[in-house]
């Protein structure tokens, strides 16, 4: 028995080793460059990704590890001065691959107290000395084809295969088509490719023909956002590394062998914005009475983001639970979701006849029996319903934000009604007792309504005093919008997109 035991380790041992080998022998593919490359911490921060995070996806990654060693910000010499270049150096073993992108920062400053990043233009031997302003230190300064040869060479002396890639084209448009940089940094990396005899992947021009197919609309805001032309979103980190494995699969170089046939490609998942209340945010199928949550997306990047607008016209906090309408959304909400709640138009109606809507005042734990149809309802205050949906959103791992209500088109002494005293303190203090984000809409519309004058507010309301047309609506969502971007603590924040004036 002792021996089966022993023989048994020794087996496990084996295994365990071979596994060991095997890793050891595994390829790696490293990619170097800046943050077309990886952005940031390569997490999709501001929705932000670098086609290093990506090209992963389309290799067999059983056969090879994909490690992206880009940093944002760095040009082809200060990847190497920063030291960021000399630990990848250490690790390259025979085999593995170096995958390398420069050109967007090294156009700046060779010196100055900010950033002093730049290179010398072309691929020639000329230098020049600085004290760098920046670091302190006395340096010489290379030209970008130097910088991107001392990479390459390093390389292959330890048995590695470079890949050089132009830089990735910049969202800039000139009567529908993208600019190429085929007579600098495209050019230049090229000449170094052909020099030394290493794959070169013309991705700044590949990328750029296949921008154009899609047309400038569709790229804008989707491949690239609006605010950035030179950073691409996680479609258009997608589209360049299928850019770069289509060249690959084209040349000679081995790291094809590691291409998937169909691959799989995943995208971040989209955050989910739910949002619940009445009319003033409904989707009510009417020109005359629209909800803000109608124009709510337009400030929203919906590339991330996915706006789902719950709320329903003459709904209270009391008839949103009775209908189980919340119910149906609580059962919608996953961990990281966000839920814009805002009520109290329809709370003040009847409580025991009429509609049967109407909710008890306050934030207390009083009752009323109710009955209707035979059956008994409890009625609570819009404050405890509030309360409820904070707790039950939060029990789900939703995040939530109560928002008073909008102001209606009411003018008492020139002034635009708030009712703070009742449904807006009510909501404020039930986001805190439920530790909820708070937005006092009510008094940010009013002020800008009072800014806007009566009679240019007065075309807002085409059918009474409560509900907008598009226009009011819009305003409404732009107000909530700019006070959710306020919110620094609230992750909501970085998917608010508000467009420049």
């Amino acid at each position: 028995m002792k021996l089966i035991r022993i023989f048994s380790v020794l087996c496990l041992a084996l295994l365990f080793l071979n596994f060991a080998a095997k890793q050891e022998t595994k390829p790696t593919v490293y990619t170097v460059g800046d943050s077309t490359v990886k952005n940031g911490n390569g997490d999709g921060k501001g929705g932000l990704w670098g086609w290093g995070d990506y090209i992963g996806q389309f290799l067999d990654t059983t056969k090879v590890t994909v490690s992206n060693h880009a940093l944002g910000g760095t040009s082809s010499r200060t990847f190497q001065d920063k030291g960021l270049w000399l630990p990848i150096y250490n690790k390259l073993k025979k085999g593995d691959y170096v995958l390398i992108q420069f050109g967007h920062n090294d156009d700046g400053p060779l010196n100055d107290n900010s950033r002093a990043r730049g290179t010398i233009k072309g691929i020639g031997e000329e230098t020049k000395e600085i004290d760098n302003m920046l670091t302190g230190k006395h340096e010489i300064v290379h030209s970008y084809g130097w910088y991107i040869r001392k990479i390459v060479k390093e390389a292959k002396s330890k048995g590695a295969i470079p890949v050089i890639c132009s830089p990735i084209p910049r969202n800039d448009w000139k009567n529908g088509k993208v600019p190429r940089n085929n007579e600098s940094y495209g050019l230049w990396a090229k000449q170094i490719a052909q020099q030394e005899n290493v794959t070169f992947i013309e991705l700044n021009d590949k990328m750029a023909i296949e921008m154009e197919k899609l047309g400038e609309a569709k790229v804008t805001g989707t491949y690239f956002y609006k605010r950035d032309h030179t950073h691409t979103s996680a479609k258009g980190a997608v589209l360049s590394s299928s850019v770069i494995i289509n060249e690959l699969k084209q040349s000679n170089n081995s790291l094809k062998n590691y291409i998937l046939e169909n691959p799989k490609i995943v995208l971040p998942a989209k955050k989910k914005v739910f949002l619940i209340g009445d009319s003033t945010m409904a989707d009510n199928k009417n020109e005359m009475a629209i909800g803000w949550g109608v124009a709510f997306p337009t400030y929203c990047d919906t590339t991330r983001i996915t706006v789902i607008n719950k709320a329903r016209g003459g709904r209270s906090t009391r008839t949103f639970v009775s209908e189980k309408l919340w119910d149906a959304v609580k059962n919608q909400l996953e961990p990281g979701n966000f839920i814009l709640i805002q009520f109290g138009h329809n709370d003040a109606g009847a409580i025991d006849k009429e509609k049967f809507r109407g909710s008890l005042k306050g934030n207390g734990d009083e009752t009323q029996e109710v009955v209707r149809d035979s059956l008994t309802e409890t009625v609570h205050t819009f404050g405890w319903y509030m309360e409820k949906f904070i707790r039950e959103a939060k029990e789900k791992g939703a995040i939530p934000i109560v928002l008073s209500q909008t102001p209606r088109n009411e003018w008492p002494n020139d002034k635009v009604e708030r009712r703070a005293d009742m449904y807006g303190a009510w909501s404020k203090e039930a986001a805190a007792k439920g530790g909820a984000y708070y937005i006092d809409l009510n008094e940010i519309v009013a002020l800008k309504y009072e800014t806007l004058g009566k009679e240019k507010v007065k075309a807002f309301f085409p059918k009474d005093h409560t509900h907008t047309n598009f226009e009011g609506a819009n305003l409404n969502a732009l107000s909530v919008a700019e006070s959710i971007k306020k919110i620094k603590e609230c992750s909501l924040k970085d998917y608010i997109e508000i467009p420049i004036k």
